[in-house]
């Protein structure tokens, strides 16, 4: 604590502490105000100015573009360290020894079993079904086949936890994929590292052999990296709101899954291609549509650009840019899709108007392209998102466990009617 802050409310005055961050951020904790004031509570509509916990996994300065988990920041873990690396970092604090790495992806494959019964559940989806609703409802009917309840006092249970849902989630995910394109159902492939075994999930049939393709994925492990934790955004909040009721590990990450699924959230990427694509068809001229996203007039906007936290260039877009570059390169692309948008990340980053206002191309812009780059379908994207932020959503839901946070429960400014009588219906 370094100092107190002093309110001034109806002629009284309250004190509330000041508490600074390891980071040297400062809140103060208002958690008394209700009570001491006799009723008062604070607005903030979408909580942009509400801190609802401590936590010590992940730091993020929007001025300044740095994102760092558990002190290590970002550029080093995405160049230096594989998913599964920085998921035992974000979920258990710290790097993990060779030893303790080892076993980690040993009982991570030993879980990748998913219940056979489980595929009557996705084959009772139609077709038509988003694949992001299959996810959510697919990881919640895990609970039916993992009754047990999370003991959060024992290592033991929660890395049993862990290992469990990190092993089976992508062979859910990737079933929603084959589901929509009435592929069989694969299983997990133990030969394979992590990331390797969600390519063949998605993409091996049974009358060919799939080949590996080791530019595919080192960009698709540094993309999840990317994606692992960034603090309480939408979907992490959900996670921790749900699980602070005391609901498990599986309800909580499918309530998670629900939350990313909205387009103002995960499925930012899957609009930037969206838009791309809107520009083929006109056509390919970049310049008309940046002159469209220019003109206040023009409900047109330019998708992949700007951020909500960021107020300069998102650090992970600095790093999903290079992989991106060396992935076209390296593969020799001549998707007419991804040249519009190399062309439009030139001719934005070079104009005033973007430059002034801050609207750098985000993580989001080059996510979707890398998504395509891979053959990974648009209705995909946001499964690929839910894939990556699994690891922070474990560890987010096992700090509120293990910290015994209380259940949430935000306050409301009440603006409708007053007390006024009941009238009978010959008075209506």
């Amino acid at each position: 604590m370094s100092n107190k802050a002093i309110l001034e409310f109806n002629g009284k005055k309250y004190e509330f502490p000041v508490y600074t961050g390891s980071e040297n951020e400062v809140a103060m904790d208002i958690s008394v105000l209700r009570s001491v004031t006799e009723g008062l509570i604070t607005l903030d509509v979408g909580y942009k100015n509400t801190g609802s916990c401590s936590s010590k996994i992940t730091f993020l300065d929007g001025e300044k573009g740095i994102l760092r988990h558990r002190g290590y920041a970002i550029e080093d873990l995405t160049k230096k360290a594989c998913f599964l690396e920085v998921a035992f970092l974000i979920i258990f604090g710290e790097l993990p020894t060779k030893e303790e790495f080892e076993k980690f992806k040993v009982d991570i494959k030993k879980n990748s079993m998913v219940n056979e019964e489980m595929k009557d559940i996705v084959e009772g989806f139609p077709k038509s079904t988003h694949p992001m609703g299959m996810l959510s409802s697919l990881t919640s009917a895990l609970t039916a086949f993992n009754p047990g309840v999370v003991n959060v006092n024992s290592k033991e249970d929660m890395y049993n936890a862990v290992t469990k849902i990190l092993g089976k989630f992508p062979v859910l995910a990737t079933w929603a994929h084959r589901r929509n394109n009435g592929l069989p159902l694969n299983y997990s492939d133990n030969s394979l590292d992590y990331i390797s075994n969600i390519m063949q999930l998605m993409f091996k049939i049974p009358t060919e052999q799939y080949v590996i393709n080791p530019i595919a994925i080192k960009a698709l492990d540094e993309l999840l990296i990317l994606h692992e934790d960034h603090e309480q955004n939408c979907s992490t909040s959900t996670v921790r709101m749900v699980g602070s009721s005391g609901a498990g590990l599986f309800a909580s990450v499918s309530a998670g899954v629900s939350a990313l699924w909205g387009h103002l959230h995960g499925g930012a990427n899957q609009a930037v291609l969206e838009m791309l694509e809107e520009i083929q068809k006109d056509g390919g001229d970049v310049e008309k549509f940046i002159n469209r996203a220019k003109d206040k007039d023009d409900p047109f906007r330019l998708m992949g650009f700007g951020h909500r936290v960021y107020k300069n260039f998102d650090p992970r877009a600095r790093i999903i840019k290079k992989a991106a570059d060396d992935l076209f390169a390296d593969l020799n692309l001549t998707d007419p899709v991804l040249k519009i948008a190399k062309h439009l990340e030139e001719v934005a980053l070079k104009d005033p108007y973007f430059a002034e206002r801050k609207l750098y191309p985000n993580v989001d812009f080059y996510s979707g392209i890398i998504y395509r780059a891979l053959g990974i379908p648009v209705a995909m994207f946001t499964v690929m998102f839910a894939v990556g932020r699994l690891p922070g959503w474990i560890a987010q839901w096992k700090e509120m466990r293990e910290n015994g946070e209380p259940i949430g429960r935000p306050r409301q400014l009440y603006i409708g009617e007053p007390l006024r009588p009941f009238k009978e219906f010959k008075e209506r």
